[in-house]
């Protein structure tokens, strides 16, 4: 009797009754990158967790030893023998606005670029209850700490309300920091401050603001900053406009403003907090025959992907997302290793493009 081959993959070897089976094919181990490389275990390892320790030459040949041998390391293994997971949890809103989720991707590749792993999760309701249902969910994955990417005020109390055993990152522009939390954000204040100078430098007499939803903080870290600045220049503060952060609710103030322009009762310049509220309110202007800039100015907040290519390219100000990522992994990294990060602000950049010009 003839056995049938066996599936390619590995060797193979016959029993008694005749019947060929396969034998597991070895992973390659850290001992056999060593070995084609001609270097120590220890030099393999500098070289897996990026130390600067290990000469340029060493390096390349280990790197392509690693390639040739196909190794991979064993994730659950070193957590075993090491008892680190080495998983960061994230919880952010299931908000798909451009700020959380640029945040969201900022951080888990910073975490990526340093070998370590993000657990995600979304939430749609930001009860205290639900908060404590992902952070303890996260507790039983062993994670090593949480960044929390709280835009919103039921959130940032959610978290300080729950107790957390490992360090808590929050990412919010709120107020006030929480003792048992890392506060990090864009100075989101001093955004605002650079939208309405540089209207101001331009010769507006004054800028009105179409603000975010007030439960945001961010929005009202915008709002703040806005009428700081417009007070420190001594310049008049009309009521800011509320809306949220959609396009559609930006058109719908825009048609209201158009028509004080065009009656001669509205503003010159506009700061937007959103450049979706941007995008609305362009269009409005448009429609009602107003030009951006000639007859009004318009700023947005952000600098969303394609923001330089609205009708006119928009001025706006830019949040640097992947320095807010990489700064929330390394403050987490540090709370890990024992030292006692303190919070930071990151600063945003004022883009000028074509959408903001001296009034007439």
């Amino acid at each position: 009797m003839t056995a049938e081959p066996p599936a390619p993959g590995g060797p193979v070897t016959e029993n008694s009754a005749g019947s060929v089976t396969r034998r597991a094919e070895r992973r390659p181990a850290m001992s056999d990158v060593a070995a084609r490389a001609g270097v120590s275990h220890q030099t393999v390892s500098r070289v897996l967790n990026g130390s600067p320790r290990v000469a340029p030459e060493t390096r390349e040949r280990v790197l392509q030893a690693i390639h040739e041998l196909g190794y991979r390391r064993n994730v659950a293994a070193r957590a075993l023998v090491t008892s680190r997971s080495t998983t960061l949890g994230v919880i952010t809103t299931s908000s798909v606005l451009y700020g959380p989720t640029s945040t969201l991707i900022a951080v888990e590749e910073a975490a990526r670029e340093q070998g370590w792993f993000t657990s995600v999760a979304t939430i749609g309701s930001y009860d205290a209850e639900s908060v404590d249902r992902v952070l303890e969910h996260f507790m039983s994955q062993a994670v090593e700490g949480v960044v929390v990417i709280a835009p919103q005020e039921d959130v940032g109390r959610a978290v300080d309300a729950f107790d957390a055993p490992i360090p808590v990152v929050l990412i919010a522009a709120r107020e006030s920091a929480v003792e048992r939390t890392i506060p990090l954000a864009v100075d989101q204040g001093v955004g605002a401050g650079l939208a309405v100078g540089h209207l101001l430098d331009l010769g507006h007499e004054t800028v009105l603001h179409v603000a975010g939803p007030p439960d945001w903080f961010d929005a009202r870290q915008r709002v703040a900053g806005w009428r700081a600045a417009l007070e420190r220049r001594g310049a008049p503060v009309p009521e800011p406009v509320v809306a949220d952060w959609s396009a559609g609710r930006g058109y719908d103030v825009g048609r209201g403003l158009a028509e004080r322009i065009v009656a001669g009762d509205g503003p010159t310049a506009v700061f937007a907090a959103n450049d979706q509220l941007a995008l609305g309110l362009a269009r409005a202007f448009w429609e009602a025959g107003l030009r951006v800039p000639e007859d009004v100015s318009l700023v947005g907040f952000d600098d969303i992907q394609g923001a330089d290519q609205f009708i006119p390219p928009l001025t706006t100000v830019r949040q640097p997302f992947a320095e807010l990522g990489r700064r929330s992994v390394e403050l987490l990294f540090d709370a890990v290793a024992g030292r006692s990060p303190s919070g930071a602000l990151i600063a945003p950049e004022l883009v000028v493009r074509a959408s903001t010009a001296p009034p007439r």
